[in-house]
């Protein structure tokens, strides 16, 4: 796992910046691969994404993140109160952990009725907004029913540029998507298409999946005034023995670890010793990556631009330094980058030590 080194307390306000609204990209491109890349190491590079075979090395590892997007935000009715839900964790067959709005008139035992067939109760309150629901059915039959009723939870960022349409419910899955639970996409997954796959393959530059089922906390900013009060959700995850030993042997090989992605990432540092080495991973991870942080498991990290004053631009400062990541994203913004899901990528070289 990561390993901080010493360091001051982290004031949120040092990780934010101005984004016009206008670079936020509403749709993806079109191919895929047709996205922009900026390579960022002791110098700024930029490239078109199906440029990446070239920027990588024979022998370096791909690991990619195979979860599945599920339909989950909901609309329902507590009495004649409309409620909006949006999934984050599931907590058992029947349960699942979820932000309501408004969630303030909510209390256990409340009633949610998406339809006369469908429903579910309030089981537990939490803070800001969360609540357990126990629903009126489970395991495959409840997820068969949230794919009926729920819609695919793209980021508010998004919902407010544009509603939700059927186009999302493909674009927002990448092509590795195989295992049920994520509320929000692994993105920068989904700039790979069969023909990037493949010219990587003919370069001998390997891949392997885990999976980390994004929660909706991903979109939550941080509000505290000092980084380190920021509550994390857990997330669960799944390294195997056979993606620990393919990652692994890649590295004692000479290949290079590239994380695609920061869940990607998150899940590769929580699950690694102090040597560097990945072992198979079950249950669940809240960690949080911040400047000072060392990286034991990841070489190079592919992932698109994030929000100001959020945890995923917190984690790209500490893998290659604030300084280095705001003069980045100053030159994203200039050059005409296109920011968060559906937008453009980055390829990070880590630097050590970072402040």
């Amino acid at each position: 796992m990561t390993e901080d080194v010493a360091k001051p307390r982290l004031k949120t306000e040092e990780f934010d910046f101005h984004l016009p609204r206008g670079m936020i990209a509403a749709r993806p491109a079109r191919p895929r691969d047709s996205s922009r890349l900026l390579e960022v190491g002791a110098e700024l590079h930029d490239h078109v994404f199906r440029d990446l075979p070239s920027l990588l090395r024979p022998g370096d590892i791909l690991v990619f993140n195979d979860t599945r997007v599920i339909p989950a935000q909901l609309s329902g009715l507590r009495g004649e109160a409309k409620i909006s839900l949006t999934l984050h964790q599931r907590t058992a067959p029947a349960s699942w952990r979820c932000f309501a709005r408004p969630a303030k008139k909510l209390t256990p035992g409340d009633e949610i009725i998406f339809s006369d067939t469908f429903r579910a109760t309030v089981a537990e309150k939490g803070a800001g907004g969360e609540i357990t629901l126990t629903f009126d059915r489970e395991g495959k039959a409840l997820d068969s029913t949230l794919r009926q009723y729920g819609a695919m939870p793209l980021p508010p960022y998004l919902q407010s540029l544009r509603a939700i349409d059927e186009a999302d419910d493909e674009d927002y899955q990448t092509m590795f998507a195989a295992r049920d639970g994520a509320v929000a996409a692994p993105t920068a997954g989904l700039h790979f298409t069969p023909r990037l796959m493949e010219a990587l393959a003919v370069r001998h530059i390997g891949h392997s999946t885990l999976t980390l089922h994004v929660g909706a906390g991903t979109f939550l900013p941080v509000k505290t005034e000092y980084v380190d009060n920021h509550p994390m959700h857990a997330e669960t995850g799944e390294i195997s023995e056979t993606a620990a030993r393919a990652i692994n042997t890649a590295r004692q090989s000479g290949g290079r670890v590239v994380a695609v992605g920061t869940t990607s990432l998150r899940l590769l540092e929580a699950a690694a010793d102090h040597e560097g080495q990945v072992h198979p991973f079950s249950g669940e991870t809240d960690i949080f990556i911040t400047p000072g942080a060392r990286f034991r498991a990841v070489d190079l990290l592919l992932t698109n631009f994030h929000l100001p004053r959020s945890t995923l631009f917190m984690l790209v400062c500490a893998f290659c330094g604030t300084a280095a990541m705001k003069a980045t994203y100053e030159h994203a913004i200039t050059a005409g980058y296109r920011f968060y899901s559906y937008g453009d990528a980055c390829l990070l070289h880590k630097v050590e030590a970072n402040t």
